[in-house]
Protein backbone atom coordinates (compact mmCIF):
# COMPACT_ATOMS: atom_id res chain seq x y z
CA UNK A 1 0.00 0.00 0.00
CA UNK A 2 1.31 3.58 -1.00
CA UNK A 3 1.16 6.22 1.07
CA UNK A 4 -1.71 8.52 -0.17
CA UNK A 5 -4.63 10.66 0.63
CA UNK A 6 -6.66 7.69 0.21
CA UNK A 7 -4.99 5.24 2.11
CA UNK A 8 -4.93 7.94 5.09
CA UNK A 9 -7.86 5.76 6.88
CA UNK A 10 -6.37 2.66 7.09
CA UNK A 11 -2.61 3.54 8.95
CA UNK A 12 -3.73 5.43 11.68
CA UNK A 13 -2.49 4.31 14.81
CA UNK A 14 -0.87 4.85 18.63
CA UNK A 15 2.54 4.42 17.18
CA UNK A 16 1.67 6.89 14.19
CA UNK A 17 0.22 10.60 13.61
CA UNK A 18 -1.51 11.13 10.47
CA UNK A 19 -3.24 14.58 9.48
CA UNK A 20 -6.84 15.24 9.63
CA UNK A 21 -8.52 15.63 6.02
CA UNK A 22 -9.62 18.82 6.54
CA UNK A 23 -5.73 19.30 5.90
CA UNK A 24 -5.42 19.17 2.65
CA UNK A 25 -8.04 22.13 2.12
CA UNK A 26 -5.86 24.60 4.19
CA UNK A 27 -4.88 27.52 1.73
CA UNK A 28 -1.35 27.95 0.62
CA UNK A 29 0.51 30.13 3.01
CA UNK A 30 4.43 29.32 2.40
CA UNK A 31 6.42 29.60 -0.77
CA UNK A 32 9.42 27.55 -0.30
CA UNK A 33 11.67 27.08 -2.69
CA UNK A 34 13.67 23.54 -2.34
CA UNK A 35 12.89 20.17 -1.74
CA UNK A 36 15.79 19.17 0.45
CA UNK A 37 14.87 16.55 3.61
CA UNK A 38 16.45 19.53 6.06
CA UNK A 39 13.15 21.78 5.01
CA UNK A 40 11.26 18.80 4.99
CA UNK A 41 12.59 17.82 8.20
CA UNK A 42 12.22 20.84 9.95
CA UNK A 43 10.26 23.89 8.72
CA UNK A 44 7.70 21.51 7.48
CA UNK A 45 8.30 19.94 10.23
CA UNK A 46 7.02 22.93 12.94
CA UNK A 47 4.62 23.96 9.91
CA UNK A 48 2.46 20.68 9.96
CA UNK A 49 2.60 20.30 13.86
CA UNK A 50 1.34 23.57 13.82
CA UNK A 51 -1.47 22.67 11.45
CA UNK A 52 -2.53 19.70 13.74
CA UNK A 53 -2.49 22.18 16.67
CA UNK A 54 -4.99 24.05 14.44
CA UNK A 55 -2.25 27.14 14.94
CA UNK A 56 -1.34 27.86 11.82
CA UNK A 57 -3.74 26.62 9.33
CA UNK A 58 -1.77 26.79 6.07
CA UNK A 59 0.20 24.55 3.79
CA UNK A 60 3.67 24.62 1.66
CA UNK A 61 3.99 24.94 -1.78
CA UNK A 62 7.31 23.75 -2.99
CA UNK A 63 9.40 25.01 -6.12
CA UNK A 64 11.73 22.68 -6.89
CA UNK A 65 14.53 25.13 -8.71
CA UNK A 66 16.94 22.13 -10.42
CA UNK A 67 16.04 19.72 -13.27
CA UNK A 68 17.93 17.34 -11.48
CA UNK A 69 15.62 14.62 -10.43
CA UNK A 70 11.83 14.55 -10.55
CA UNK A 71 8.82 15.02 -8.54
CA UNK A 72 7.16 11.77 -9.58
CA UNK A 73 6.91 10.70 -5.68
CA UNK A 74 5.35 13.84 -4.81
CA UNK A 75 2.65 13.23 -7.14
CA UNK A 76 1.59 9.70 -6.61
CA UNK A 77 1.66 10.21 -2.65
CA UNK A 78 -0.34 13.30 -2.85
CA UNK A 79 2.88 15.24 -1.47
CA UNK A 80 2.39 13.22 2.02
CA UNK A 81 5.91 11.87 3.42
CA UNK A 82 6.75 10.61 6.78
CA UNK A 83 8.95 11.82 9.28
CA UNK A 84 10.63 9.24 11.42
CA UNK A 85 11.79 10.47 14.42
CA UNK A 86 14.60 8.85 16.39
CA UNK A 87 17.45 9.21 18.87
CA UNK A 88 17.99 10.13 22.87
CA UNK A 89 16.71 13.40 24.50
CA UNK A 90 17.54 13.83 28.02
CA UNK A 91 18.54 10.27 28.36
CA UNK A 92 15.30 9.13 26.80
CA UNK A 93 14.63 6.88 23.65
CA UNK A 94 12.72 8.39 21.26
CA UNK A 95 10.36 6.94 18.50
CA UNK A 96 8.13 8.82 16.43
CA UNK A 97 6.08 8.53 13.42
CA UNK A 98 4.47 11.67 11.77
CA UNK A 99 2.71 11.54 8.34
CA UNK A 100 3.44 15.29 7.26
CA UNK A 101 0.85 16.88 5.12
CA UNK A 102 2.30 20.48 5.24
CA UNK A 103 3.28 20.09 1.37
CA UNK A 104 0.32 20.92 -0.67
CA UNK A 105 2.11 20.32 -4.40
CA UNK A 106 5.81 20.60 -5.52
CA UNK A 107 5.93 23.09 -8.67
CA UNK A 108 8.88 23.12 -11.49
CA UNK A 109 10.30 26.38 -12.12
CA UNK A 110 11.08 25.47 -15.50
CA UNK A 111 7.43 23.87 -16.45
CA UNK A 112 4.96 26.08 -13.52
CA UNK A 113 6.34 29.34 -14.01
CA UNK A 114 2.61 31.12 -14.13
CA UNK A 115 1.51 28.35 -11.06
CA UNK A 116 4.17 30.01 -8.92
CA UNK A 117 3.81 33.90 -9.47
CA UNK A 118 0.21 33.06 -8.89
CA UNK A 119 0.31 31.99 -6.01
CA UNK A 120 3.34 34.97 -5.37
CA UNK A 121 -0.08 37.36 -5.68
CA UNK A 122 -2.19 35.23 -3.20
CA UNK A 123 -2.69 37.36 0.27
CA UNK A 124 -3.08 34.14 1.73
CA UNK A 125 0.99 34.29 1.28
CA UNK A 126 2.62 34.84 4.28
CA UNK A 127 5.62 33.30 4.02
CA UNK A 128 8.36 32.20 1.56
CA UNK A 129 11.37 29.82 2.87
CA UNK A 130 14.78 29.08 1.04
CA UNK A 131 17.21 26.08 1.03
CA UNK A 132 19.19 26.37 -1.99
CA UNK A 133 22.43 25.02 -0.80
CA UNK A 134 25.24 27.56 0.34
CA UNK A 135 26.37 28.59 -2.93
CA UNK A 136 22.83 29.58 -3.85
CA UNK A 137 22.63 33.09 -2.96
CA UNK A 138 24.60 34.58 -5.42
CA UNK A 139 24.47 37.76 -7.37
CA UNK A 140 23.54 36.85 -11.22
CA UNK A 141 22.83 39.65 -13.19
CA UNK A 142 19.86 38.17 -15.64
CA UNK A 143 16.74 39.38 -16.56
CA UNK A 144 14.09 39.12 -14.01
CA UNK A 145 10.97 38.77 -16.85
CA UNK A 146 12.43 35.57 -18.05
CA UNK A 147 10.29 32.93 -17.53
CA UNK A 148 12.13 31.59 -15.11
CA UNK A 149 15.35 33.54 -14.68
CA UNK A 150 18.20 31.16 -13.65
CA UNK A 151 19.35 32.15 -10.58
CA UNK A 152 17.25 31.93 -7.30
CA UNK A 153 17.55 35.73 -6.04
CA UNK A 154 16.21 35.95 -9.45
CA UNK A 155 13.03 34.36 -9.16
CA UNK A 156 12.87 35.66 -5.61
CA UNK A 157 12.50 39.34 -6.75
CA UNK A 158 10.11 38.21 -9.71
CA UNK A 159 7.97 36.38 -7.12
CA UNK A 160 8.04 39.52 -5.51
CA UNK A 161 7.36 41.94 -8.00
CA UNK A 162 4.16 39.60 -8.95
CA UNK A 163 3.02 40.26 -5.67
CA UNK A 164 3.26 43.63 -6.12
CA UNK A 165 1.91 44.24 -9.49
CA UNK A 166 -1.13 41.77 -7.67
CA UNK A 167 -1.20 43.77 -4.05
CA UNK A 168 0.57 46.80 -4.44
CA UNK A 169 -2.85 48.54 -4.13
CA UNK A 170 -4.37 46.44 -1.15
CA UNK A 171 -1.46 47.17 1.50
CA UNK A 172 -2.80 45.37 4.53
CA UNK A 173 -2.52 41.66 2.36
CA UNK A 174 1.15 42.34 1.04
CA UNK A 175 2.95 41.87 4.13
CA UNK A 176 5.49 38.60 3.82
CA UNK A 177 8.40 37.42 5.47
CA UNK A 178 11.11 36.43 3.71
CA UNK A 179 13.68 33.73 5.67
CA UNK A 180 16.66 32.42 4.30
CA UNK A 181 17.82 28.83 6.22
CA UNK A 182 21.48 28.72 3.81
CA UNK A 183 24.21 27.76 6.15
CA UNK A 184 25.75 31.48 5.16
CA UNK A 185 26.68 34.53 7.66
CA UNK A 186 23.88 36.54 7.60
CA UNK A 187 21.65 34.18 4.61
CA UNK A 188 18.51 36.42 4.85
CA UNK A 189 20.37 39.97 4.94
CA UNK A 190 22.75 39.00 1.75
CA UNK A 191 19.52 37.64 0.04
CA UNK A 192 17.99 40.58 0.46
CA UNK A 193 20.96 42.87 -0.62
CA UNK A 194 21.50 40.77 -4.13
CA UNK A 195 17.64 41.44 -4.64
CA UNK A 196 17.76 44.92 -4.34
CA UNK A 197 21.08 45.35 -6.43
CA UNK A 198 18.94 43.17 -8.81
CA UNK A 199 16.03 45.55 -8.91
CA UNK A 200 18.37 48.08 -9.38
CA UNK A 201 19.96 46.21 -12.12
CA UNK A 202 16.69 45.52 -14.02
CA UNK A 203 15.54 49.39 -14.06
CA UNK A 204 12.00 48.77 -11.79
CA UNK A 205 10.37 51.96 -10.75
CA UNK A 206 11.01 53.18 -7.36
CA UNK A 207 7.42 52.88 -6.40
CA UNK A 208 8.58 49.04 -5.91
CA UNK A 209 11.49 49.26 -4.26
CA UNK A 210 9.91 51.51 -1.60
CA UNK A 211 7.04 49.14 -1.52
CA UNK A 212 9.74 46.05 -0.52
CA UNK A 213 10.90 48.23 1.70
CA UNK A 214 7.65 48.66 3.98
CA UNK A 215 6.16 45.17 3.00
CA UNK A 216 8.74 42.73 2.80
CA UNK A 217 10.72 41.30 6.04
CA UNK A 218 14.00 39.70 5.03
CA UNK A 219 15.02 37.77 7.94
CA UNK A 220 18.28 35.81 8.87
CA UNK A 221 17.71 32.50 10.36
CA UNK A 222 19.46 29.40 11.51
CA UNK A 223 18.43 25.72 11.50
CA UNK A 224 19.47 22.69 13.11
CA UNK A 225 18.73 19.53 12.97
CA UNK A 226 20.27 16.31 11.52
CA UNK A 227 17.64 14.96 9.06
CA UNK A 228 20.13 12.38 6.86
CA UNK A 229 17.09 11.51 5.01
CA UNK A 230 15.88 8.52 3.15
CA UNK A 231 17.90 5.37 5.25
CA UNK A 232 19.04 2.77 3.42
CA UNK A 233 16.82 -0.14 1.80
CA UNK A 234 17.43 -2.61 4.73
CA UNK A 235 16.32 0.18 7.47
CA UNK A 236 13.50 1.59 4.93
CA UNK A 237 11.82 -2.10 4.51
CA UNK A 238 12.12 -2.33 8.27
CA UNK A 239 10.39 0.65 8.93
CA UNK A 240 7.77 0.17 6.49
CA UNK A 241 7.29 -3.10 7.42
CA UNK A 242 6.43 -1.83 10.95
CA UNK A 243 4.20 1.59 9.24
CA UNK A 244 2.06 -0.87 7.15
CA UNK A 245 2.73 1.25 3.90
CA UNK A 246 5.35 1.93 1.66
CA UNK A 247 6.85 5.57 1.02
CA UNK A 248 9.43 6.92 -1.12
CA UNK A 249 9.57 10.25 0.39
CA UNK A 250 10.43 8.98 4.40
CA UNK A 251 12.76 10.74 5.71
CA UNK A 252 14.83 10.02 9.21
CA UNK A 253 15.72 12.80 12.00
CA UNK A 254 16.63 13.45 15.16
CA UNK A 255 15.07 14.57 18.43
CA UNK A 256 16.83 17.78 18.55
CA UNK A 257 15.48 20.80 16.79
CA UNK A 258 16.06 24.56 16.15
CA UNK A 259 15.05 27.08 13.93
CA UNK A 260 16.23 30.78 15.17
CA UNK A 261 14.64 33.52 12.82
CA UNK A 262 15.97 36.77 13.76
CA UNK A 263 13.27 39.42 13.70
CA UNK A 264 10.82 41.40 15.87
CA UNK A 265 7.15 41.05 17.21
CA UNK A 266 6.14 41.91 13.31
CA UNK A 267 7.85 39.00 11.96
CA UNK A 268 6.37 36.60 14.85
CA UNK A 269 2.57 38.24 14.26
CA UNK A 270 2.73 37.38 10.28
CA UNK A 271 4.86 34.29 10.95
CA UNK A 272 1.94 32.59 13.44
CA UNK A 273 4.20 29.62 14.83
CA UNK A 274 4.13 31.42 18.57
CA UNK A 275 3.82 28.47 21.13
CA UNK A 276 4.18 25.65 18.64
CA UNK A 277 7.21 24.06 19.50
CA UNK A 278 9.89 25.13 21.91
CA UNK A 279 12.60 24.82 18.83
CA UNK A 280 11.16 27.62 17.35
CA UNK A 281 12.68 30.52 18.05
CA UNK A 282 12.39 34.09 16.90
CA UNK A 283 14.44 36.73 18.27
CA UNK A 284 16.41 40.41 17.32
CA UNK A 285 19.23 38.77 17.93
CA UNK A 286 20.22 34.76 16.88
CA UNK A 287 23.86 35.43 16.16
CA UNK A 288 24.89 32.92 20.11
CA UNK A 289 22.54 30.15 18.43
CA UNK A 290 24.17 30.57 14.96
CA UNK A 291 27.89 30.26 16.36
CA UNK A 292 27.56 27.29 18.53
CA UNK A 293 25.79 25.09 15.69
CA UNK A 294 27.94 26.30 12.78
CA UNK A 295 31.53 26.12 14.87
CA UNK A 296 30.67 23.58 17.53
CA UNK A 297 28.42 21.14 15.36
CA UNK A 298 28.81 22.13 11.68
CA UNK A 299 32.52 22.78 12.51
CA UNK A 300 33.11 19.58 14.18
CA UNK A 301 31.20 17.53 11.49
CA UNK A 302 33.05 19.39 8.96
CA UNK A 303 37.06 18.49 10.32
CA UNK A 304 36.27 15.10 11.25
CA UNK A 305 34.55 14.05 7.74
CA UNK A 306 37.68 13.19 5.97
CA UNK A 307 39.57 11.72 8.86
CA UNK A 308 36.87 9.18 9.48
CA UNK A 309 36.15 8.17 6.28
CA UNK A 310 40.05 8.07 5.23
CA UNK A 311 39.53 5.43 7.87
CA UNK A 312 37.73 3.56 6.28
CA UNK A 313 34.23 4.66 8.55
CA UNK A 314 30.98 5.14 7.07
CA UNK A 315 28.60 7.35 9.56
CA UNK A 316 28.67 9.38 12.06
CA UNK A 317 27.14 6.86 14.51
CA UNK A 318 29.83 4.52 14.15
CA UNK A 319 32.78 6.95 14.53
CA UNK A 320 31.49 7.73 17.82
CA UNK A 321 31.87 3.68 18.50
CA UNK A 322 35.27 4.17 18.23
CA UNK A 323 37.09 5.47 20.85
CA UNK A 324 40.04 7.84 18.28
CA UNK A 325 37.10 9.60 16.38
CA UNK A 326 35.10 10.28 19.49
CA UNK A 327 38.34 11.35 21.36
CA UNK A 328 39.59 13.43 18.40
CA UNK A 329 35.50 15.25 18.27
CA UNK A 330 35.54 15.99 21.61
CA UNK A 331 38.79 17.67 22.06
CA UNK A 332 38.17 19.72 18.79
CA UNK A 333 35.16 20.84 19.92
CA UNK A 334 35.87 21.32 23.61
CA UNK A 335 39.89 22.20 23.46
CA UNK A 336 40.09 24.54 20.03
CA UNK A 337 36.98 25.33 18.77
CA UNK A 338 34.58 26.56 21.97
CA UNK A 339 37.51 29.05 23.47
CA UNK A 340 38.17 30.26 19.65
CA UNK A 341 34.55 31.31 18.43
CA UNK A 342 34.23 34.37 17.20
CA UNK A 343 31.57 35.55 19.18
CA UNK A 344 31.06 35.61 23.77
CA UNK A 345 29.64 33.05 24.48
CA UNK A 346 29.84 31.84 27.86
CA UNK A 347 32.46 28.89 28.44
CA UNK A 348 29.86 27.00 30.56
CA UNK A 349 27.10 27.52 27.47
CA UNK A 350 29.41 26.46 24.68
CA UNK A 351 30.66 23.03 26.65
CA UNK A 352 26.66 22.77 27.28
CA UNK A 353 25.98 22.61 23.59
CA UNK A 354 29.07 20.70 22.79
CA UNK A 355 28.10 17.51 25.24
CA UNK A 356 24.32 17.62 23.28
CA UNK A 357 26.75 17.36 20.09
CA UNK A 358 28.27 14.57 21.38
CA UNK A 359 25.30 12.93 21.96
CA UNK A 360 23.84 13.94 18.44
CA UNK A 361 26.60 12.21 16.73
CA UNK A 362 25.87 9.19 18.78
CA UNK A 363 22.56 8.76 17.64
CA UNK A 364 22.34 4.40 16.73
CA UNK A 365 19.15 5.70 14.45
CA UNK A 366 20.52 8.07 12.40
CA UNK A 367 22.93 7.05 9.43
CA UNK A 368 24.71 9.96 8.63
CA UNK A 369 26.93 9.37 5.99
CA UNK A 370 30.85 11.16 6.14
CA UNK A 371 30.97 11.42 2.36
CA UNK A 372 27.68 13.29 1.85
CA UNK A 373 28.93 15.86 4.71
CA UNK A 374 32.15 16.43 2.29
CA UNK A 375 29.00 18.08 0.20
CA UNK A 376 30.66 21.25 -0.81
CA UNK A 377 33.67 20.41 1.40
CA UNK A 378 35.78 24.07 0.61
CA UNK A 379 32.72 26.22 1.02
CA UNK A 380 32.03 24.74 4.77
CA UNK A 381 35.71 24.79 5.54
CA UNK A 382 36.07 28.49 4.77
CA UNK A 383 32.19 29.55 5.98
CA UNK A 384 33.02 26.89 9.70
CA UNK A 385 36.39 26.67 10.35
CA UNK A 386 38.60 29.42 8.93
CA UNK A 387 37.22 32.53 11.45
CA UNK A 388 38.18 30.04 14.42
CA UNK A 389 41.10 29.37 13.34
CA UNK A 390 42.32 32.45 12.84
CA UNK A 391 40.48 33.54 16.21
CA UNK A 392 42.83 30.57 17.39
CA UNK A 393 45.70 32.11 16.58
CA UNK A 394 44.66 35.65 17.31
CA UNK A 395 43.90 34.52 21.50
CA UNK A 396 46.29 31.92 21.44
CA UNK A 397 49.37 32.49 19.06
CA UNK A 398 50.18 28.79 18.22
CA UNK A 399 48.74 26.04 15.79
CA UNK A 400 45.83 24.54 16.97
CA UNK A 401 46.73 20.61 16.52
CA UNK A 402 43.44 19.01 15.71
CA UNK A 403 41.96 21.61 13.68
CA UNK A 404 45.58 21.44 11.14
CA UNK A 405 44.67 17.32 11.23
CA UNK A 406 41.44 17.94 9.89
CA UNK A 407 42.53 20.31 7.16
CA UNK A 408 45.14 17.60 6.16
CA UNK A 409 42.50 14.94 5.60
CA UNK A 410 40.70 17.72 3.79
CA UNK A 411 43.88 18.36 1.63
CA UNK A 412 44.25 14.31 1.38
CA UNK A 413 40.23 13.79 0.32
CA UNK A 414 40.25 16.75 -2.31
CA UNK A 415 43.29 15.69 -4.34
CA UNK A 416 41.75 15.15 -7.62
CA UNK A 417 42.91 11.94 -9.68
CA UNK A 418 40.56 12.30 -12.05
CA UNK A 419 37.90 13.91 -14.01
CA UNK A 420 34.88 12.14 -15.95
CA UNK A 421 33.77 13.47 -19.49
CA UNK A 422 30.34 14.46 -17.84
CA UNK A 423 32.23 16.85 -14.98
CA UNK A 424 32.46 14.44 -12.17
CA UNK A 425 35.66 14.34 -10.25
CA UNK A 426 36.83 11.59 -8.54
CA UNK A 427 40.04 10.91 -5.64
CA UNK A 428 41.69 7.84 -4.82
CA UNK A 429 42.51 6.91 -1.08
CA UNK A 430 44.40 3.39 -0.65
CA UNK A 431 42.81 2.01 -3.75
CA UNK A 432 39.18 2.99 -3.20
CA UNK A 433 37.96 5.55 -5.26
CA UNK A 434 35.11 8.15 -3.92
CA UNK A 435 33.59 11.64 -5.67
CA UNK A 436 34.51 14.61 -4.87
CA UNK A 437 31.64 16.71 -4.83
CA UNK A 438 32.75 20.54 -4.63
CA UNK A 439 32.53 23.48 -7.12
CA UNK A 440 35.87 23.96 -6.39
CA UNK A 441 37.31 20.24 -7.69
CA UNK A 442 37.99 21.44 -11.53
CA UNK A 443 40.62 24.07 -9.02
CA UNK A 444 41.99 20.93 -7.01
CA UNK A 445 42.30 19.25 -10.34
CA UNK A 446 44.56 21.52 -11.47
CA UNK A 447 46.47 22.00 -7.80
CA UNK A 448 46.88 18.24 -8.19
CA UNK A 449 49.35 18.34 -10.38
CA UNK A 450 52.06 19.96 -7.56
CA UNK A 451 54.13 18.12 -5.17
CA UNK A 452 52.15 17.57 -1.87
CA UNK A 453 54.17 20.55 -0.33
CA UNK A 454 53.68 23.20 -3.55
CA UNK A 455 49.93 21.66 -3.32
CA UNK A 456 49.56 22.47 -0.11
CA UNK A 457 51.02 26.12 -0.10
CA UNK A 458 49.12 27.34 -3.27
CA UNK A 459 46.29 26.19 -1.94
CA UNK A 460 46.78 27.52 1.67
CA UNK A 461 48.11 30.70 0.35
CA UNK A 462 44.58 31.37 -1.62
CA UNK A 463 43.21 34.64 -0.65
CA UNK A 464 40.25 34.16 -2.60
CA UNK A 465 39.09 30.69 -1.57
CA UNK A 466 39.67 31.11 2.17
CA UNK A 467 39.69 34.51 2.13
CA UNK A 468 42.48 34.98 4.11
CA UNK A 469 46.15 33.82 3.13
CA UNK A 470 46.22 30.68 5.68
CA UNK A 471 49.77 30.24 4.49
CA UNK A 472 51.40 32.64 6.75
CA UNK A 473 49.94 31.73 10.06
CA UNK A 474 53.07 30.10 12.21
CA UNK A 475 53.70 26.46 11.99
CA UNK A 476 50.57 25.40 10.36
CA UNK A 477 51.34 25.27 6.89
CA UNK A 478 54.53 22.57 8.34
CA UNK A 479 52.07 20.61 11.01
CA UNK A 480 49.48 20.06 8.03
CA UNK A 481 52.29 19.40 5.51
CA UNK A 482 53.89 16.78 7.80
CA UNK A 483 50.53 15.29 8.59
CA UNK A 484 49.44 15.40 5.22
CA UNK A 485 52.31 12.95 4.02
CA UNK A 486 51.90 10.43 7.25
CA UNK A 487 48.23 10.37 5.94
CA UNK A 488 49.79 9.02 2.96
CA UNK A 489 52.22 6.77 3.92
CA UNK A 490 50.93 5.06 6.93
CA UNK A 491 47.10 5.74 6.68
CA UNK A 492 44.55 7.73 8.18
CA UNK A 493 44.18 5.73 11.56
CA UNK A 494 48.06 5.96 12.44
CA UNK A 495 47.80 9.31 12.04
CA UNK A 496 45.17 10.21 13.89
CA UNK A 497 46.53 8.41 17.09
CA UNK A 498 49.61 9.84 16.80
CA UNK A 499 47.94 12.86 16.69
CA UNK A 500 45.77 12.14 19.96
CA UNK A 501 49.10 10.87 21.51
CA UNK A 502 50.91 14.21 20.36
CA UNK A 503 48.32 16.27 21.90
CA UNK A 504 48.06 14.84 25.16
CA UNK A 505 51.39 15.36 25.34
CA UNK A 506 51.15 19.06 25.19
CA UNK A 507 48.37 19.01 27.42
CA UNK A 508 50.37 17.65 30.12
CA UNK A 509 53.08 19.58 29.82
CA UNK A 510 51.36 22.46 29.94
Amino acid sequence: MILSKNTLNGIGSEQLIVPDQRHFNLPERVLQFGTGVLLRGLPDYFINKANLLGSFNGRIAVVKSTSKGDTNAFTKQDSLYTICVRGIEQGEKIKENIVSSAISRVLTADEDWDSILEIASSKALRLIVSNTTEVGIQLVKEDVHQRPPASFPAKLLAVLYARFKALGAHQQDADLVVIATELIPDNGKKLEAIVFELLEHQGLEAAFKSWLTKHIHFCNSLVDRIVPGKPDAEVLTELEAELGYTDQLLIMAEPYRLWAIEGGAEVERLLGLSGVDEGIIVNPDIEIYRELKVRLLNGSHTLASAIAFLSGISTVAEAMNEASLKNYISKVMQKEIAPAIPYEVPIAVSKAFADTVIDRFSNPFIAHFWINITFQYSMKIKIRVVPVLLNYYKKYHQVPANIALGFAAFFVFMRVSRASSNGQYFGVFQGKEYQITDDQAAYFQEKSRLTSEEYIQQVLADKELWGADLSVLPDLKELITAQYQLILASGMQETLQQALQQSEKHLQSN
